[in-house]
């Protein structure tokens, strides 16, 4: 496939990805009788919705429709975008009870991860994460992700650990699911994904560059989806030890800290080309 037709596909999967976002995210925030489980659990399954719906389903179109007209950095917040759609289209399969949009989120789960895999075969996302980690001041922005790393790993292994030997499982108190998603997720995938491209973002290569702007990007809009998740998790049943109102302020600080490191790669990605090099569209219109 032309890398033309790798940015045209990857643009229609992820029109259809939104569109079954906002079904998704629109059905299980308005539906009282869809979720089912403890109450903190489905409170914060509804703030999870709101952010899909409010904030990455727009996140993505804006970058799409930027990305379209020739902002070259526009390529990594729409992969951020989408990153956010899989880790979360993830957690309504396997920590919300079994429910009847089951399908949708699955469809949801497969059109994200097709739009991801169509966006990467895309020749300009690697040319505009070679031109960010040449310019951006990668160091530091490796540093920070292996600081989110190290900790985010640490928080989890503290309560999976004394889990191991004990049943019923602490970790799992209040959940009402079997194990838990985002540990999962998180040290099989996530984390050691954003140490291996932190590294390579340290020996500015695009492909680090890639990849750590795109999980900033995914990050941000986590904390968000964090502190939102938690207020109506904890509004939803106050006595829950899974949510707490004390956690709003620290994740929106978290996604503010966040924005920073991602800032400086996509200013280093988003620089006026040499003079006579034309800023054409990644889609042209016929």
């Amino acid at each position: 496939m032309t890398t033309e037709g790798a940015i045209r596909t990857a643009t229609r999967l992820s029109l259809l990805t939104a569109v079954l976002a906002v079904a998704a995210g629109v059905w299980t925030f308005v539906d009282p009788g869809l979720l089912h489980g403890p109450e903190a659990m489905q409170g914060s399954a509804r703030g999870t919705a709101l952010v899909l719906t409010a904030l990455a389903v727009p996140a993505l179109l804006l970058s799409m429709w930027r990305a379209c007209r020739g902002a070259d950095a526009s390529l990594l917040t729409w992969g951020g975008a989408l990153l956010y759609v899989v880790y979360n289209a993830v957690l309504f399969l396997f920590l919300t009870p079994f429910n009847t949009a089951f399908l949708l989120y699955v469809a949801l789960l497969g059109s994200a991860l097709w739009s991801v895999g169509f966006l990467v075969a895309n020749e300009a996302v690697w040319t505009v994460g070679q031109s960010v980690a040449g310019r951006a001041p990668v160091h530091g922005v490796a540093v920070y992700v292996w600081v989110v790393v190290v900790l985010n790993a640490a928080a989890w292994l503290a309560a999976i650990v004394p889990s191991l030997l004990r049943y019923p499982t602490p970790m799992l108190a209040g959940t009402g699911v079997q194990t838990n998603a985002i540990y999962v997720q998180d040290l099989a995938v996530w984390l050691p994904l954003a140490a291996v491209a932190a590294a390579w973002l340290w020996r500015r290569q695009a492909r680090g560059a890639v990849v750590v702007a795109a999980l900033l990007g995914m990050w941000v809009i986590e904390s968000v989806s964090i502190a939102v998740d938690q207020w109506f998790g904890a509004r939803a049943d106050p006595s829950s030890p899974v949510v707490s109102l004390t956690m709003v302020a620290p994740f929106v600080v978290l996604a503010v800290i966040g924005a920073v490191p991602l800032w400086l790669l996509l200013r280093s990605g988003s620089r006026d080309r040499p003079e006579g090099v034309e800023r054409r569209p990644y889609l042209a219109t016929r």
